[in-house]
């Protein structure tokens, strides 16, 4: 294997686990890849970079950030270095995240109907009730084939001696699929002939799967059910997602003004008249999904949708009610609900949580704040966190005072380091922490988890939070063969 000076530059974080460098030495599954660059020049590197960034751009690959109330569109920053996965590790991965969405959907559906598992002592009963996303308008509501989470995008983390941990299930409405697939589409303009040659796998069947589990919940058995996918409309960050999933899959992209309910089943407006929705993708959040039900100021749903979804008109696509199976409370029993619905060992392990409503734990935190993150239970895109080793005094003492307000609300982890991989930063390769979020698809056939994800990177030197919101970015993974 050739060295160049890119790598022998290269001073990996220290205590941190390295994806390419192990002890003394570049890890065997990089060493093609370090051998390709090694015979770029900066230069040359340099330009697919700036190609990348014009490729982004041309194709209106971006997301929004809210801040101080105006949406401001940004490239996603894309770093050209692949991360890499082998295959032995990622057949670790699929197995312990098939058991975890196994162990998920039976919970969601014992928690709506008999609650066995909140009656045996497993999961408090309060800890369900004071969830903001247990629904009891999903109370014996009856989903097909007993599917609730059909999509999920489970977060992953690595320690620094290399163990994956759990550190969220995304199950409402799991965004940056889009992302994974663009990511794969640019590197292979950027390195065409090296993907074949490394033998990775390929993402690109995501959408087909998807496709393929949305067609058979249909509840006519008609040859062409009408498939929609409910966006709240180009203001939203994820829109470019919505569009490119509703082309790849080659389905309608509607609003709710689009699409009404009439006798219990969903239509769509069309030119030539109503046509009736069998199966919808909504990427609008439970709340604004009825405003007959929930939200009543809701424009972006469908008023009575969630009647002709209780009759079984219509599949709605992740089920409605989620959100208790996410909550980060909820989270700390789900090592508990593999072993209660599947007699099995948890695969993946959780990081270790405490809930800031026992009081117990609290006092441990707040005695051990400077080395814990703290999170909302029900907050997403690095909003809302506390990071104790970054924070002042001041902001710890003003963290305290909206925790003791409504502990249940909060929850604390240790600052776990991250896996670090290397990125291209100005002519250089430099360490950045990293996440791992892999895709998963639930049918009436099984999971099926496409092999990739999304890895998201702490661009900022020093940085632990990946979230693009944040200014985190991403880049290209491959799972080898």
């Amino acid at each position: 294997m050739q060295e160049s000076a890119y790598f022998n530059q290269y001073s990996p974080i220290r205590g941190v686990w390295d994806e390419m460098y192990g002890v003394d030495r570049i890890r065997d599954h990089y060493s093609k890849v370090i051998d390709y660059l090694s015979t770029e020049s900066t230069d040359d590197l340099t330009k697919k970079e700036e190609l990348a960034k014009r490729l982004f751009m041309s194709q209106g690959i971006t997301f929004t950030v809210y801040s101080s109330g105006e949406g401001i569109e940004k490239i996603f920053p894309f770093d050209i270095i692949p991360r890499i996965i082998t295959a032995a590790e990622w057949a670790f991965v699929e197995k312990g995240i098939k058991q975890r969405l196994t162990a998920l959907n039976l919970f969601l559906k014992d928690v709506y109907n008999n609650q066995f598992i909140v009656k045996d002592g497993i999961v408090p009963i309060d800890i369900i009730y004071s969830c903001p996303h247990f629904l009891r308008e999903m109370y014996q509501l009856q989903v097909p084939y007993d599917i609730y989470v059909h999509i999920a995008g489970i977060d992953l983390i690595r320690d620094h001696d290399g163990t994956f941990y759990v550190l969220e299930d995304n199950l409402r409405t799991p965004s940056g699929v889009s992302y994974m697939l663009e990511n794969r589409e640019i590197t292979k303009r950027l390195f065409p002939d090296l993907l074949p040659q490394c033998g990775v796998r390929s993402v690109m069947e995501y959408p087909n799967i998807l496709y393929k589990n949305l067609l058979a919940l249909s509840p006519r058995q008609i040859s062409n059910p009408t498939i929609v996918l409910l966006s709240p409309g180009i203001y939203n960050s994820a829109y470019f997602e919505h569009t490119t999933l509703a082309r790849l899959m080659g389905v309608e992209l509607v609003e709710g003004r689009d699409l009404v309910v009439n006798n219990q089943k969903v239509y769509m407006k069309t030119t030539t008249g109503l046509q009736q929705v069998d199966v919808i993708y909504r990427r609008v959040d439970d709340e604004y999904l009825d405003p007959l039900v929930f939200n009543p100021s809701s424009i972006l749903g469908v008023a009575g949708i969630m009647g002709a979804y209780r009759k079984g008109n219509v599949a709605i696509v992740n089920a409605v009610g989620n959100g208790v199976a996410d909550d980060k409370a909820v989270y700390v029993y789900v090592p508990e609900m593999i072993r209660y619905y599947l007699n099995e060992a948890p695969i993946l392990q959780n990081v270790p949580t405490y809930q800031l409503g026992n009081m117990d734990e609290r006092k441990h935190v707040f005695d051990n704040i400077n080395k814990m993150v703290v999170k909302k239970t029900n907050g997403s895109g690095g909003y809302g966190m506390l990071m104790g080793h970054a924070s002042t005094e001041e902001e710890i003492e003003d963290y305290k005072k909206e925790i003791i307000k409504d502990p249940r609300n909060f929850i604390a982890q240790p600052t776990i380091s991250l896996s670090a991989a290397p990125c291209y930063i100005q002519g250089e390769l430099h360490p950045r922490r990293i996440d791992l979020r892999p895709y998963a698809l639930c049918g009436p056939d099984g999971i099926e988890i496409v092999p990739g994800g999304l890895t998201r990177v702490a661009l900022k030197e020093g940085s632990l939070v990946v979230n693009s919101s944040q200014g985190g970015g991403s880049k290209d993974t491959w799972v080898l063969a």
